[in-house]
């Protein structure tokens, strides 16, 4: 596979349109401050944490691939994170669906720079690809769940 196609599956997984349906950034479109920090019950990921985590992932992955170390995320901890913080609102949410685009922009970045990769890589790539779509289908259902739940 080569990079221009693997940049045609991020961006399907990710914000251009797809036969697939809804991508992770299609999913996110319209969602509030409120519905993002909803849960379906105590101790379940909400639509807002898995926003970070997609970010967080797409960081990891764009770390791994230059080589460099992991450290430099812009929110302290790693993978899951708590979210909503005390006194979060709209301007917040919206700040760390920002934060998924650039982490995505970022990402893509690398891989249109790259020449050859490994199976390693490819397998990354292909993978946050595949993690792009898992968690647009649990944003999706955690949305119905929310608009039956209000």
């Amino acid at each position: 596979m080569d990079t221009a196609e693997l940049l045609v599956w991020m961006d399907a997984a990710y914000d251009t349109k797809a036969w697939h349906g809804p991508n992770l950034r299609g999913t996110l479109r319209g969602v509030t401050a409120e519905a993002a920090a909803w849960r379906p019950r105590g101790g379940r990921h909400n639509i807002w944490e898995l926003t970070v985590h997609a970010a967080y992932w797409k960081y990891s992955v764009r770390r791994t691939l230059t080589g460099e170390k992991r450290g430099s995320f812009v929110l302290r901890g790693s993978n899951w994170f708590a979210r909503p913080e005390a006194g979060a609102g709209e301007v917040e949410w919206k700040r760390e669906v920002a934060l998924l685009g650039r982490e995505h922009k970022e990402l893509r970045a690398v891989v249109a720079g790259m020449s050859e990769l490994t199976e390693r890589q490819l397998y990354l790539v292909r993978g946050i690809a595949a993690h792009d779509l898992y968690h647009a289908g649990q944003v999706s259902m955690l949305k119905r769940l929310w608009a039956g739940a209000k």
